[in-house]
């Protein structure tokens, strides 16, 4: 018997690093990864191309290679009438927002699996997302189509030719971006939240209907705006969503991290996989809303959420993995759910029928005959319906959630994709910093200065970011939403350690968006730099949509690096960015959270606290510990060295030895302080 499988196909996506591709390597099907050698390919045998796109964690796409493009019979038509290209979209977000732009404009929907037709000069002409192996659903088969695309292009060239060029005009029209004619105004701030409030679902938390997505950047809006109006109406809203999201099945209850997103209104059944953006996210929201609301439950999902981050998704080399699947074994959710008899026999009777009652386990199930754990009864409500002790209560839950957590670690784990993205890792890098300095906790801070360095030993070379790090090989040009994201990472890095070598490369990334990315024309950042792979489109991204567009985040960095660094040039790029989207953002504020946070920083009155001293100092922590989101706090050791980076540090110094503040607004300083009490009077605390 032959220790090693062999396979009866290889294709040249066995050369590649992603985790995705690689899945497909052995299809039957002769794929090709995006390359030139593709398009050459294709002209030479006057052949359309297939491009086919999705991403390691997509269910759906898991489905379609099984169905169609593991079938001999499917792939010997694929093989005779197309070049077939296989695209990670996490990898190549390029290249995916073109054609799902395409997709959209010809269907009228969009998602992944997403299947595309294009000419050898990469002009699409025909799309869409999953096909079926046979006609269902109202839709034909996948052959079907293969096989009346192929025709089309043989005997109806002309046809074809005139829909690409209609096309390729129409994506061309959509790329264009004109500033807002009238100027940035909290009425923008306040007609968002009007618009946030009628979208609001009273009863469960979140916008809108099922499904539902946990819009981290919108809660990041309705917590500044409450700090800067005072008005209780938008903390009410953010807190009772991010309670419910915490409480539903979405969030893993064993754990720690949420799920991508709930396929009801209730936040309980999740799609499984999850995201390592989704979790960078929603870990600061949660911390912004402890700094708000002090609440430790709040508190508890940022370290858990972190906690499981570190546990789950942190590579030996000190970087993040990008998603954990939604299936193992082959079935969706199998690893997080559980039945009534499997607790009771972890558990026993008594502790099983209070552990139950609390994650609202029954014998029923609540999905598919099984249980995902949520919580419907505070621990106070779960005493007094079954009469016995608060203590005991949560006792048991405390224990009961170490026995499952542990006895869960021995069933199969989901699939992992283990490629490092650059702007995943940026979010990343910003949530554990941003949580050292607030939860003072040094392992956090210890993991977020590990990342940094990982970024710039792994994935910057020649003055350059990369996109994606595997096992030792990073590749493929970053994209505006790498180094923005980067930077972000860097400036909340700064803050926490006081290290004002960060700050520099912060610096650094933010001159290479605006030499590398900028549109000196009509201003706004392209979503590629100027000396990447020519596409038939150059994007330019401005919704914020499961992560925040390029251009929104580097708005944010550039407005508060002109604070930094007195460099009024960074907030006139910001301020452009900021007018283009003003257009787009009155008509849907939800797609624009992390805009919206910009212009509150933008417009609001913006305060300077400096502190020279120990980062252990009363006045550092309690500085640091506060909600500040429109204050810029920087702290430096070494104020003569440091001043030459940081200009905020000239002619600071420390009063009889202790750690000093210094608190400026509008370029008026109040007198420097080494009392607590004082500092936090002057910064308004």
């Amino acid at each position: 018997m032959m220790s090693e499988h062999v396979h009866a196909h290889t294709n040249r996506l066995i050369d590649e690093t992603s985790p995705y591709l690689l899945q497909h390597a052995h299809n039957p099907v002769e794929w090709f990864p995006w390359c030139d050698e593709a398009f050459e390919k294709a002209r030479s045998e006057n052949k359309p191309l297939l491009v086919s796109i999705g991403y390691s964690a997509c269910h759906w796409c898991h489905v379609m290679e099984h169905e169609s493009f593991e079938d001999e019979a499917t792939a010997a038509v694929m093989n005779e009438n197309f070049v077939n290209i296989k695209v990670d979209m996490e990898e190549r977000p390029d290249v995916d927002q073109i054609y799902m732009n395409f997709v959209q404009i010809t269907t009228g929907r969009g998602g992944w699996p997403m299947n595309v037709f294009i000419t050898p000069d990469k002009r699409p002409f025909f799309g869409g997302t999953y096909f079926p192996p046979s006609p269902r659903y109202g839709m034909p088969s996948w052959t079907q189509i293969l096989m009346s695309i192929a025709d089309a292009y043989r005997d109806r060239r002309d046809e074809i030719e005139n829909t690409a060029n209609e096309i390729i005009g129409e994506l061309r029209r959509m790329t264009v971006s004109t500033p807002s004619g009238g100027g940035l105004t909290r009425e923008l701030l306040d007609s968002a939240f009007r618009s946030f409030e009628r979208a609001f679902d009273t009863t469960n938390g979140g916008f809108g209907g099922a499904p539902k997505f946990p819009q981290a950047m919108s809660l990041e809006f309705l917590l500044r705006y409450h700090h800067r109006t005072g008005d209780e109406r938008p903390l009410q809203l953010a807190t009772h969503t991010l309670d419910k999201m915490a409480a539903g099945g979405m969030y893993d209850q064993l754990g720690g991290g949420f799920h991508r997103y709930s396929v009801d209104a209730g936040w309980l059944v999740p799609h499984f996989e999850k995201m390592l953006y989704d979790n960078a996210q929603l870990a600061r929201v949660y911390l912004h809303a402890f700094q708000v609301t002090r609440s430790e439950d709040h508190k508890a999902v940022t370290r858990e959420i972190l906690d499981y981050v570190r546990r789950e998704m942190l590579d030996e080399s000190d970087a993040f993995y990008s998603t954990q699947d939604a299936d193992s074994e082959g079935v969706e959710g199998k690893f997080f759910v559980w039945t009534t008899d499997e607790v009771t026999e972890l558990l026993g009777e008594r502790d099983a029928r209070i552990f139950n009652f609390y994650y609202n386990i029954s014998k029923d199930g609540n999905f598919e005959g099984h249980n995902i754990l949520n919580r419907n009864y505070s621990v106070d409500a779960t005493a007094a319906a079954l009469k016995v002790g608060v203590a005991d209560v949560l006792d048991v839950i405390i224990r009961g959630r170490e026995i499952l957590f542990n006895a869960r670690e021995k069933r199969v784990k989901p699939g992992r994709d283990e490629k490092v993205l650059t702007a995943w890792n940026g979010l990343m890098l910003a949530a554990f910093a941003d949580a050292a300095a607030v939860l003072n906790d040094r392992v956090y801070l210890e993991t977020a200065v590990n990342n940094a360095e990982f970024i710039f030993r792994e994935l910057y070379h020649d003055g350059r970011l990369l996109r994606t790090w595997k096992n030792g090989r990073s590749k493929l040009n970053a994209y505006i939403e790498d180094y923005a994201n980067v930077a972000d990472g860097l400036l909340v890095l700064f803050q926490a350690t006081g290290d004002v070598r960060w700050l520099v490369k912060a610096k650094e990334l933010a001159d290479t968006m605006i030499t590398e990315f900028w549109d000196d024309e009509n201003g706004g950042f392209f979503f590629t730099s100027n000396d990447h792979e020519t596409l038939i489109v150059r994007n330019k991204d401005f919704y914020d949509n499961a992560t925040p567009s390029g251009n929104s985040a580097a708005a944010d960095v550039l407005l508060r690096l002109a604070k930094l660094t007195g460099d009024n040039r960074y907030e006139r790029f910001a301020v452009t960015v900021l007018r283009i989207a003003a257009t787009q953002l009155t008509r849907h504020p939800q797609g624009f959270g992390r805009t919206l946070s910009a212009l509150e920083f933008h417009l609001a009155d913006t305060k300077e606290i400096v502190i020279v001293g120990d980062g252990q100092s009363e006045l550092f922590r309690s500085a640091a510990e506060a909600y500040l989101p429109n204050a810029i706090l920087a702290r430096t050791d070494d104020p003569v060295t440091d001043s030459q980076v940081v200009p905020l540090f000239e002619g600071r110094a420390q009063l009889d030895g202790n750690a000093t503040a210094y608190v400026c607004e509008n370029f008026v300083c109040m007198r420097p302080t080494a009392d607590t009490y004082e500092m936090m009077k002057m910064i308004g605390k």
